[in-house]
């Protein structure tokens, strides 16, 4: 697929929203993506899924491990397309980890995915767990990467699209200084 399906599929579903978003980072951003509206469509999540499979199919993961919750769906559909098992890590007293029997095997080949990577604080997290139980991170995929520079996770990354969205700090913000109303969808507790 190319960036301008991905960007049409984004807002054929009502992914990309306007307005006035605090990121789970703690940035704020006038745009915020939001994949639950298109994942929840099982047609565009296979579709979109399998194309993100397709840039590590050479790489032979054993598992695919994502972050609860925007991950979930992400991991799911790239195993199933890898016909691989799918992890995902959720936050236990705000650290992530590994809950509801899952393991990682000692030398596992573990594909970490997103929906959308911006500072890449998630993935980072799920890299420790990886790490962990001794299991060997050896690709990060994203559906979209919005981070504004390169991002090091010690393994290679790749991402369907790249989409430049001005994120501010809150003292920088411009959309504060004009008192525009501050949503926070995410489901992570935001950053200080």
């Amino acid at each position: 697929m190319k960036k301008e399906e991905i960007l049409k599929v984004f807002k054929d579903t009502g992914a990309i929203l306007e307005g006035h978003f605090v990121l789970s980072s703690g940035l704020h951003s006038p745009k915020y993506l939001q994949c639950a509206l298109l994942l929840e469509r099982p047609d565009i999540a296979e579709k979109l899924c399998q194309e993100l499979a397709s840039k590590f199919r050479d790489k032979k993961p054993d598992v695919v491990v994502a972050p609860a919750i925007g991950g979930v769906v992400v991991s799911y559909e790239v195993a199933r397309a890898l016909g691989v098992r799918s992890l995902f890590t959720e936050r236990v007293d705000g650290k992530m980890t590994l809950r509801r029997g899952f393991k990682l095997g000692k030398d596992e080949k573990v594909l970490l995915v997103e929906d959308v990577i911006t500072t890449g604080l998630s993935t980072k997290e799920v890299l420790e767990v990886v790490n962990a139980h001794g299991a060997r991170p050896i690709a990060v995929g994203s559906i979209v990467n919005r981070a504004k520079e390169k991002i090091d996770f010690g393994c290679e990354a790749k991402s369907l699209i790249d989409i430049d969205i001005p994120v501010f700090k809150n003292e920088e913000c411009p959309l504060c200084k004009k008192n525009i109303p501050i949503t926070k969808p995410g489901s992570r507790k935001t950053r200080p």
